[in-house]
């Protein structure tokens, strides 16, 4: 036989089977709230149990014998051994998976915005029409949306050094800078290195993009992808005699 039952604790509806309505005389424990209770009072059977054999028309039934053993309730020590009783039988409802999906979904929002907020550079790199959305994200955040700053990706194409016949104190250096990049990036810092005839260095100072940008460049639009930057920096070169020079592109912090 099995059928159902209601907890009236909790009024969380189970199935249940045979065995356990036999074990601890009807006696489970709610899987829901985790209250003891009877099933008997509540039990509800799937199918009617039919007779098999029905009394014969005539045939008087025979009353109930008044020997028959009535059923005492538990006693209190008896309840407190059935709700402490491991092996008490524990029904489990039905599972609610809403609660499930919803702390999913949650999970799945924070791992998104985790990531948007580590790589928004490469994002914004390879979807700049998401750039808008992660520039207001970060506002909450109270962070930024820099440019890409991969600076394997930007060539020194040519450099040269030329002296002034008009003030030998005063040299012009010219460089072809190349962003191969499929997207725009930061504007590099420029390390120029000026060395003696032994390859010594003799001064060394770094450009930023504010040193050596032409007006017709924007800051702020970074080397535009696949595009070329042509510098020339005037530079004095008192009590320095230089014979060579080595220039480096690098990134703030890099």
């Amino acid at each position: 036989m099995q059928g159902t039952t209601v907890c009236p604790h909790c009024n969380t509806r189970f199935k249940i089977t045979k065995v356990q309505l036999e074990a601890h005389h009807g006696m489970v424990r709610c899987g829901h709230c985790l209250q003891a209770f009877d099933t008997l009072p509540n039990f509800a059977p799937d199918q009617l149990d039919l007779p098999l054999e029905l009394p014969i028309l005539g045939t008087p039934v025979a009353p109930p014998d008044s020997k028959l053993a009535v059923l005492q309730p538990m006693t209190l020590a008896e309840q407190v051994a059935v709700v402490q009783d491991e092996s008490d039988s524990e029904l489990q409802p039905e599972p609610r998976s809403w609660p499930w999906a919803i702390a999913a979904l949650l999970m799945l929002l924070i791992l998104l915005a985790q990531a948007a907020y580590f790589f928004r550079v490469d994002i914004t790199a390879h979807l700049p029409a998401l750039k808008p959305v992660l520039v207001s994200y970060c506002r909450i955040l109270k962070c930024s949306v820099p440019l890409p700053q991969h600076v394997d990706l930007i060539n020194i194409e040519s450099s040269a050094i030329e002296a002034d016949p008009a003030n030998e104190n005063r040299i012009t250096l010219n460089a072809l800078l190349r962003n191969r990049a499929s997207y725009a990036q930061a504007f590099p810092d420029l390390e120029l290195t000026l060395n003696n005839i032994g390859d010594q260095p003799l001064a060394r100072r770094i450009f930023r993009p504010a040193d050596y940008l032409p007006q017709t460049e924007n800051e702020s639009s970074g080397l535009l992808p696949n595009h070329e930057l042509s510098i020339k920096l005037h530079l004095n070169t008192t009590n320095i005699k230089p014979s060579g020079y080595r220039l480096v592109l690098l990134y703030s912090g890099n």
